[in-house]
């Protein structure tokens, strides 16, 4: 067994015989937790590192939050009348009942909104970053039991890469967003220029969707010790371009411009006669009409240095230089995923691929384009691995989702039942949604409009949450559960995404919280009330770790066909140590599309053409305005182009100290909390014209909403920008106007979907005024449970 014993883990210390360090993991990657039996006492990385991940400290305040959900919760105004409730949610207070009253409560009204309505009328669809592991999922058991009960409808693409994960598979046969990228090791061979365009990897490298494998970070030191080029392209100075330090250039666009400086790149290539053409010619198809739009001919403006400078802020100059040092040396472009969280978000990454493949270097080691080396580790070579299974969202002789909206436009949803609306080519209608069972999601934190999303929560009739904390999204639901934490339950999982470099057993650190319970636990409960038997038919009569060994020995035969032999279940279970998979010559070696570079006929991409798309004739029939058949620069609604007097863009960035709005109640608030807010980077210049000094509470607003943040003012950010991390918990103070106390930058967001074609998430389009607070004190509440609870 290839495990690191966990007792003798760098950095450990002698424990009483009282305590004992328990392995588990987290998306933040695995972990040693202290332990006497019912308190958490400490908790940190379990896999020898010089980055150090804040995230993996504070287990003990999410095991003992005062923010947690206690004992089960309901509306006092639903709990008065279920089938036409009173009160409003968001502000009515809530009543404990037990557990079995709560589970009655929610068959009763499930049952008659079936009944009443049909199986689309339940949103099942439930998203977010549920807690870690292959078992206790919380989304996939909720969506299990209403298989049982009939199907329901479900969710299309996510928040993060909505936009992206649409168009990549027309240009060139895949997301992209979520596969394994050339291997690091190779990107140090032969890679002589690196470019981050929109990533901020030392923040968004701390978590994987999975465990974190922890790799990415050192191998990002790696590069910075190279002596490569690296340029890092960012309205903001990161935490990235911080990390390199004079290693890296910073250069600052406009926000949202970013295809237009690219176009400028890419003028400049075929200007000079830089562009691959024999590649282009093997390897694309549609390259005639864009180049037709590039130079003018097809509207009679040439996207020259100049043109894109005007637009993105960047001199032509500058430009100029990029394109001729892309095209003399072997470039990686690097790409984040903010920059098509945007309108027209479609536009970004498929330029991005058009300017690689112009220099003609997709396919070769060191070369090309990346859009997942800043998340999961990526290029961290692939594992032989023995990969675990997992529980799975249906029940033998269920019935699977019977709709599915663009998870992005759920608010659009509620408020338009049976409206029209177009998706990905597809004319289709949205369900008439009456009940919303939200689980392992924070539903109030990564939607866009908050005081919008707010108006339209009002209109289902029954609204359930499963919750370990009381988030705002709890907050605003009728009937509310508390869930265990994955600290205080059993599971198993794999780190990284795509390296599957580990197995971890993730052991119970301490028993459930007060009346916290599993959600495999409770659905087993509300399928038995559902039918007789259905207890037998959602858990197939296993036991939760009866179903990790399941996992587990599907694994053991999975890894067998790799010669990658596991113990005994039992005894790997006992022995509470990682297991690490043998490394893969031929993996590490893994170059991204070189089979098909080598010979595309014979290694076609799963595109319209087999080919790279330049130009797509499909995208081309669906006549959407808002997603041309080419890449191509479109102005947004709200950009710095047609700010008004006095406005700043908004760039919603992922935070250092959480996982989107997890931990934002725990003690890593106190590195980056600004008089006592969120914080709001703003250039030296913009916060001088408005008196704001380093330090002070300031009001951000617009048409949607106001927060109030604290401010920190440097020359690291691009002048007529703000930085607002996402993930606060909303706040907001309804006898003040309705500013948010936490900052939450979503409500000051724009809910509008990036096109017809990927209709994703576009929280980085949008303005606001800024200006320094000079109201009354007012007391944050985010994170205060009900007073009843």
């Amino acid at each position: 067994m290839k495990g690191r014993n966990t007792c003798t883990q760098p950095g450990a210390h002698a424990l009483s015989t009282s305590t004992k360090t328990i392995l588990t993991a987290a998306h933040w990657g695995p972990m040693l937790v202290e332990t006497d039996g019912d308190t958490v006492l400490s908790s940190r990385g379990a896999l020898p590192s010089r980055h150090l991940n804040s995230l993996q400290t504070v287990v003990r305040d999410q095991v003992h939050s005062k923010t947690r959900v206690r004992w089960p919760m309901v509306r006092k105004g639903f709990l008065a009348s279920p089938d036409k409730p009173q009160g409003i949610r968001g502000q009515d207070e809530f009543v404990r009942v037990s557990w079995d009253d709560a589970l009655a409560l929610i068959h009763t009204q499930h049952k008659r909104i079936r009944d009443s309505y049909g199986p689309s009328s339940i949103f099942a669809g439930s998203y977010g970053w549920r807690s870690n592991g292959v078992l206790h999922k919380a989304a996939t058991l909720l969506q299990r039991y209403m298989s049982l009960a009939g199907g329901y409808t479900g969710h299309l693409g996510d928040y993060s890469t909505g936009a992206a994960q649409a168009i990549m598979p027309y240009v060139v046969g895949g997301n992209e967003v979520y596969q394994q990228q050339t291997s690091w090791p190779l990107v140090l061979e032969h890679t002589e220029v690196v470019v981050l365009w929109s990533a901020n990897p030392l923040n968004t490298l701390k978590i994987a969707w999975n465990a974190s494998d922890e790799q990415g970070v050192s191998y990002f030191d790696a590069l910075r010790k190279s002596g490569k080029r690296i340029i890092c392209i960012d309205p903001m100075r990161s935490e990235t371009l911080d990390f390199f330090g004079d290693s890296a250039e910073w250069i600052a666009p406009h926000m949202g411009t970013d295809v237009a400086m690219m176009l400028g790149i890419a003028h400049t290539l075929v200007e000079n006669g830089w562009h691959d053409t024999e590649f282009l010619a093997r390897c694309t198809t549609g390259f005639d009409k864009f180049a037709d739009y590039l130079t003018g001919q097809s509207d009679g403006i040439a996207k020259t240095a100049e043109w894109a400078a005007a637009i993105c802020g960047v001199n032509a100059v500058k430009i100029r230089e990029l394109a001729a040092l892309f095209h003399s040396h072997v470039t990686m472009l690097m790409s984040g995923w903010g920059m098509q969280r945007q309108q027209f978000g479609e536009q970004k990454h498929w330029m991005l691929v058009t300017l690689a493949a112009m220099l003609g270097q997709i396919g070769t080691p060191g070369g090309g384009f990346g859009l997942s080396y800043h998340f999961a580790n990526g290029g961290n070579p692939t594992r032989k691995a023995a990969v675990l299974a997992s529980m799975q969202g249906s029940v033998q002789g269920g019935v699977d989702a019977v709709d599915k909206i663009p998870v992005a436009r759920i608010v659009e949803a509620l408020e338009n039942p049976g409206g029209f609306y177009q998706h990905n080519g597809q004319d289709r209608h949205f369900p008439d949604i009456k009940f919303i069972w939200w689980a392992g999601g924070a539903n109030f934190t990564h939607h866009q409009d908050t005081n919008r999303l707010i108006r339209a929560w009002q209109k289902p009739e029954l609204v359930v949450i499963s919750e370990c904390f009381w988030t705002a999204s709890a907050k605003h639901a009728d009937i509310v559960l508390p869930a265990t934490t994955s600290f205080e339950r059993n599971d198993l999982t794999m780190t990284g995404d795509y390296s599957n470099q580990h197995m971890v057993p993730m052991k119970r650190v301490v028993a459930p919280r007060d009346e916290a319970r599993d959600d495999f636990d409770v659905f087993a409960d509300l399928s038995e009330m559902w039918e007789a038997g259905g207890r037998e038919r959602f858990t197939e009569g296993k036991t939760d770790l009866q179903w990790l060994e399941t996992f587990y020995q599907i694994a053991s035969q999975r890894g067998a066909a790799q010669g990658v032999s596991l113990p005994p279940f039992a005894e790997f279970w006992e022995a509470n140590q990682l297991f690490e998979m043998p490394e893969s010559e031929q993996n590490a070696r893994f170059v991204r599309f070189a089979d098909f570079r080598r010979d595309p006929e014979n290694h076609p991409l799963k595109t319209e053409s087999g080919k790279i798309v330049i130009y797509s004739e499909r995208i081309a029939s669906f006549g959407y305005a808002d997603c041309p058949p080419h890449p191509a620069w479109l102005e947004p609604d709200e950009w710095h182009g047609n700010a008004q007097p006095g406005q700043l863009q908004l760039l919603s960035a992922h935070p250092a100290h959480r996982l989107h709005s997890q931990l934002n109640y725990s003690a890593l608030r106190e590195q980056y909390a600004v008089a006592g807010r969120e914080p709001i980077a703003l250039n030296s210049d913009d916060a001088k014209a408005r008196g704001i000094n380093d330090g002070d509470l300031v009001r951000v607003w617009n048409a949607r909403g106001q927060v109030l943040a604290g401010a920190v003012v440097s020359d690291g950010i691009r002048p007529g920008v703000f930085c607002i991390h996402q993930g606060a918990w909303p706040d907001l103070a309804l006898d003040e106007g309705g500013i948010c106390k936490n900052g939450a930058v979503n409500v000051l967001t724009k809910d509008l979907p990036s096109s017809k074609l990927g209709n994703g998430c576009a929280a980085n389009t949008a303005l606001a005024w800024v200006e320094k607070y000079e109201g009354p004190a007012l007391t944050l509440t985010a994170f205060d449970p009900p007073a009843s609870s």
